[in-house]
């Protein structure tokens, strides 16, 4: 994912709050999210393998997103989806799989990883030292370091704030946080190594660059405390100018969460 905005364990009802969006090159071979045969509900990267957002109805969640840093590119990296991958299909602790990722986190192209279970929410970035447990709240994240208050971002908490203030939390509703295609002022961009003009494209939360990179799926996960859980997925075919929705929807093992929490 490349920009995320989410309420963890701070609302009556619901557990988790998320909206996401994923930005990748166009041509890239992607899967939209589905039951894996290792039981965990996720996309796939068709290329790679892996995964960028998936939730396991025994309490694992995790996802990513790129750290953008364009000059300084790794040679032969391993692959980033593996890092959400792997934590949903194993089944050591939040806590026990960062530690280990934090021993290898250099053999990575910059990454923010967040895993949780249950009531347990953790947050790791190979360019900041340490693993983080957050507190309930509403956050985000895009491709820098969690909370860096990138004018996408902040617009993109506020809005989730808004419809959850109103009482407006539906997976259609939800969406509209993070689609819009304002571009920010030169002087609010980052240097992260791109172009002026990539930059520039790149600081909406709709992205496209060129009719060959861009937003390519919104995803809205609604968790609710009693187990309930909705996954809504809507892929963006921008050259084709049309787009395709998934939904799943499935019910948490309350007692391995009980166990766990």
């Amino acid at each position: 994912m490349c920009l995320i905005a989410f309420n963890w364990n701070n609302h009556p009802d619901y557990k988790f709050i998320l909206v996401a969006n994923r930005d990748e090159f166009f041509e890239r071979p992607t899967a939209s999210i589905h039951l894996w045969e290792q039981g965990f509900y996720a996309g796939k990267d068709l290329k790679a393998g892996g995964t960028w957002l998936g939730l396991h109805p025994n309490g694992r969640f995790a996802t990513l997103t790129n750290y953008r840093d364009l000059k300084n590119v790794k040679q032969n990296a391993k692959s980033r989806g593996d890092l959400v991958k792997n934590f949903l299909e194993g089944n050591s602790s939040p806590l026990e799989y960062l530690l280990a990722i934090e021993k290898e986190k250099d053999q990575y192209e910059g990454f923010n990883l967040l895993v949780g279970e249950c009531d347990d929410l953790f947050y790791l970035s190979n360019k900041k030292e340490g693993i983080y447990r957050l507190e309930n709240g509403l956050y985000g994240l895009s491709n820098a370091l969690l909370e860096t208050p990138w004018a996408k971002l902040v617009k993109a908490k506020e809005k989730l704030h808004a419809k959850i203030d109103h009482n407006e939390i539906d997976l259609d509703g939800l969406r509209d946080v993070l689609l819009s295609r304002e571009i920010e002022p030169d002087r609010f961009l980052p240097a992260t190594g791109a172009t002026i003009e990539q930059e520039r494209l790149l600081s909406s939360q709709f992205i496209n660059v060129g009719n060959y990179y861009g937003t390519i799926n919104t995803t809205v996960l609604l968790w609710k405390h009693s187990g309930e859980v909705e996954m809504k997925e809507v892929r963006y075919f921008q050259a084709e100018n049309r787009i395709e929705e998934n939904q799943v929807s499935f019910l948490m093992d309350l007692v391995r969460e009980q166990k766990i929490g």
